[in-house]
């Protein structure tokens, strides 16, 4: 690949937003859109995401546009930010509007209910044959927003693209690394949400440190277990994309999946949750999924089935804590 030059950000969530700022620091042409021409025309004239980055200034050189043509002409890249749950249907809409062979960074952390598709299969699906990786990694948007420090990986075959990326990212606080584990980076960053319901539900309970470590700990070698399944290497989840993303994942303020756990820790309802929220949860529609495909494949994943029965069973949490504490003493590895 030449060098990236033209950047078009489909999605003006909170990373979409904040990857947007990142690539304005670097001197591309960085072209933001939404789907709503409202919420666009607001974004253009306060230079404000009100809605997922307040209190962050967007400077007059990046472009917002609900015209998704004119935001991916000529891009020299082409950055999917969309919520998983919205991703198929979305890219279906505009598959007639981006050009075809431009390569794509996709920074989609979840997995497709029913069909089990990771977000990279449904934007060659959508979209064609083309270049794609993933970017994954501890990187809350509002603290990417602000400048602070991050590192995160690009995953993908193609060393070309991943080395692109690491370019045209690679500034001052924030930081690339590749890794050719597509499979692995993808799926780390769709089951750590898992975790952050898990460890929420402790904060909510009240545990402490040590409950949460073992939790956490426990958590990292399902997450393996699993990908290795798919195909993802095990190396992939002791680095950024596995136990660096669970981290931030589940400590942070910021961490929507955590604070929902939480709330459920202290007793709300997840619909009670749910329906006052104006960000994705990520976490609970990939709970459903890993835990459903989890069983068909045969995969012990006992973290993942209790974090399920408690999201969609009405199981306490208390219940499902003390199930897990009491299952057959076993080997650690």
């Amino acid at each position: 690949m030449q060098s990236i030059k033209k950047v078009a950000i489909l999605g003006a969530g909170g990373m979409g937003t904040a990857l947007g700022l990142l690539f304005d620091r670097r001197g591309k042409n960085t072209q933001l859109w939404t789907r709503s021409h409202d919420q666009a025309a607001t974004i253009a004239g306060t230079r404000e995401n009100l809605r997922h980055l307040p209190g962050i200034t967007l400077p007059e050189s990046i472009s917002i546009t609900a015209d998704a043509g004119a935001a991916t002409r000529d891009a020299d890249l082409i950055v999917v930010s969309i919520p998983s749950f919205y991703l198929r249907s979305t890219l279906t809409t505009l598959a007639d509007q981006i050009p075809a062979s431009t390569p794509i960074v996709s920074v989609v952390k979840g997995i497709e209910n029913v069909s089990f598709a990771r977000p990279s299969q449904i934007i060659r699906e959508r979209l064609g044959e083309r270049p794609i990786a993933v970017l994954s990694g501890p990187s809350h948007a509002e603290e990417i927003a602000r400048g602070l420090p991050a590192s995160v990986v690009v995953g993908g075959s193609d060393a070309a693209l991943n080395s692109a990326v690491t370019e045209a990212l690679n500034h001052g606080a924030f930081r690339v690394y590749t890794n050719s584990d597509a499979v692995g980076v993808e799926l780390a960053g769709a089951l750590k949400n898992i975790l952050g319901l898990a460890a929420g539900i402790c904060d909510g309970l009240g545990f402490g440190d040590n409950a949460k470590a073992a939790l956490l700990t426990r958590g990292l070698v399902e997450m393996a277990r699993f990908a290795t399944a798919f195909g993802g290497r095990e190396e992939t989840f002791r680095g950024l994309a596995g136990v660096g993303d669970v981290i931030t994942t589940c400590f942070s303020p910021f961490g929507r999946n955590r604070s929902v756990g939480e709330r459920i820790g202290r007793g709300e309802t997840l619909e009670q949750i749910l329906s006052g929220m104006v960000n994705v949860a990520e976490g609970v529609p990939t709970t459903r999924s890993v835990h459903e495909m989890a069983q068909q494949r045969g995969i012990a994943m006992p973290i993942t089935a209790e974090v399920y029965a408690i999201l969609f069973e009405e199981k306490p949490p208390r219940a499902a804590v003390s199930d897990l504490m009491l299952r057959d003493p076993k080997g650690e590895w």
